[in-house]
């Protein structure tokens, strides 16, 4: 079997929220993005809906049917070998502050496989669809249930294998549209590195510029998301400004993306930090805290706990991360949001699209605990996804996406996946046979 063949081997995979695509986390807190009244609904949504509680609130599962199983268990190298092969900024944010602590790697999705979420309660709908195999991307489409937000985009990482870690660099463009303010904003997600991916305890940073871009003003938003640095004092910081077209600071941002992010005016930041470096002399670096010699063969020096962002006075609250729920650690770490996506709820075998990654059954024997049957699955899937890559090859037919088609962003001019529409009228009968 080459490597071009190959998909993510279930006993390996460590945690996929859905297994195609990627989705703001909905726990974060954000002050002021976006305000739904939820007191009406359309109607859409009904998709085995459990019965209310006493408050007329569906309650959702708060934990996995099965705990993680032990990494110990498992080779790394299986592992590694398939590695290689403005409160908008506040939210562009909160996106990646689900990651922090979760070092497995997600399930690869199958060509064609699709995840919708609908949340009446929250006042969206998502739709995502695998859209290629190689290279791997996952394009997704969500709009407001009032039709006061669309959001949508495509992800597909490049991954670089250095040794003794694996960083995947992002490519595709995600794209906010307020539809009430008449505004678009477009943006790229930060790079991401995971180390000790072969010895040592996994951990992970995000770094580099991001650049969100108001088309209609011309205002930017500018995050620079930094690298731990030597003694790690750098860790999970974000620092950045909003200019305008002309390139004048409007205000100024800082935090970190797995807390909190804050906002502040120009003069006030800048005064701050003018006092801040007269009164302060510089810290000595602890001893313990030596990194490992660049040419040694021991793991990345994990950092250690950090100080808490310090709030300059005068700073308004952006966005803060909420708590993971009690049992994150032995539920992959997810938060409460995400333990809540894969379930499948009575009568949604008749309602959801055939290739719903609720319905792959690698997925769900290794969420019930079953690796036995997760690992056959897998297998069988497998084979199943190359002789289909054959049949196709020897009729000389291309795939063709489903819900989604290539096109160009109205906003950037430049290539990107499109949501063609008609998904949530629930005509299936075009959907491949992956499982």
């Amino acid at each position: 079997m080459n490597g071009e063949e190959e998909f993510f081997d279930a006993v390996t995979g460590l945690d996929s929220d859905n297994s195609s695509g990627e989705f703001s986390e909905a726990n974060q807190r954000v002050t002021g993005v976006v305000h739904v009244d939820t007191s009406k609904s359309n109607g859409i949504g009904k998709v085995g809906e459990r019965p209310p509680q006493g408050n007329g609130v569906r309650k959702r599962r708060t934990s996995l049917p099965a705990p993680m199983f032990t990494r110990s268990d498992f080779s790394v190298w299986s592992i590694l070998k398939k590695c290689i092969g403005l409160s908008v900024a506040a939210f562009a944010v909160s996106a990646v502050a689900s990651q922090w602590e979760r070092t497995g790697k997600p399930f690869n999705p199958l060509l064609g496989e699709t995840y919708e979420l609908i949340r009446e309660d929250l006042g969206f709908r998502f739709i995502s669809e695998q859209v290629s195999h190689h290279p791997p991307i996952s394009a997704f489409y969500s709009e407001g249930l009032r039709q006061d937000f669309l959001f949508h985009g495509s992800i597909y990482p490049k991954l670089k294998f250095w040794g003794k870690s694996v960083e995947a660099e992002p490519r595709g463009t995600i794209t906010l549209e307020l539809l009430k303010h008449k505004e678009a904003y477009t943006w790229t997600n930060p790079t991401c590195c995971v180390h000790n991916v072969i010895i040592g305890k996994l951990w992970i940073e995000q770094y580099g510029t991001v650049e969100i871009l108001n088309h209609r003003t011309g205002d930017k938003c500018i995050l620079h998301f930094k690298p731990c640095g030597l003694f790690g004092k750098e860790l999970h910081k974000v620092e950045g400004h909003i200019q305008d077209k002309n390139k004048k600071k409007l205000f100024m941002i800082y935090g970190k993306w797995t807390e909190c992010l804050w906002g502040i005016d120009p003069v006030a930041y800048e005064a701050f930090r003018k006092q801040e470096r007269r009164g302060d002399p510089p810290r000595k670096a602890k001893s313990d805290a030596d990194p490992e010699k660049a040419d040694g063969d021991g793991a990345d020096t994990v950092p250690g706990a950090q100080e808490t962002v310090q709030v300059i006075p005068g700073s308004k609250l952006l966005w803060r991360v909420n708590a993971r729920p009690p049992n994150s650690a032995q539920m992959y770490n997810f938060t409460s949001f995400t333990v809540s996506l894969n379930e499948l709820e009575t009568g949604m075998e008749q309602t959801l699209a055939p290739t719903d990654c609720r319905l792959r059954p690698d997925i769900r024997g290794m969420e019930n605990g079953n690796m036995d049957l997760a690992s056959q699955e897998k297998e069988r899937l497998e084979e199943k996804q190359r002789q289909a890559r054959r049949d196709r090859a020897r009729e000389e037919a291309e795939w063709q996406t489903r819900w989604f088609h290539r096109g160009i962003n109205p906003h950037t001019g430049t290539p990107d996946w499109l949501y063609t529409g008609g998904y949530f009228e629930r005509d299936f009968s075009g959907c491949p046979d992956i499982y």
